[in-house]
């Protein structure tokens, strides 16, 4: 009989013994009116900090559109600049140009 006992798995069996002492236990826990006060104040502070957090997820999606749209309009505008510039240059030159062109003329008539 002893090399029967040797030969049994006492981790197992314990656990086994355990899972089921603490299960027997746990539902009755679980069914007890402090265990649904503790659950639902523990569900009442996930959803408070829900409410939280997506109100800061709100605000930062509101203040990113926000920044998003200024850039945009930096883009644009230093665009415009650009080429503003551009048409300055060719307006410029252009001009050189036909002061060039009038003097050579004036040289040449004379």
């Amino acid at each position: 009989m002893l090399e029967c006992l040797t030969k049994i798995n006492w981790k197992k069996v314990g656990l086994f013994a355990s899972g089921t002492l603490f299960g027997t236990a746990g539902i009755k826990v679980l069914a007890s009116d402090d265990a649904k006060k503790v659950y639902t104040n523990c569900t009442a502070a996930v959803l408070r900090a829900k409410e939280t957090v997506m109100n800061t997820v709100t605000t930062v999606q509101e203040n990113a559109e926000d920044i998003y749209e200024g850039a945009k309009q930096i883009n644009e505008e230093r665009a415009e600049a650009k080429v503003a510039a551009e048409f300055a240059e060719e307006a410029e030159a252009a001009e050189e140009e036909t002061t060039e062109e009038v003097e050579a003329e004036a040289e040449a008539a004379e």
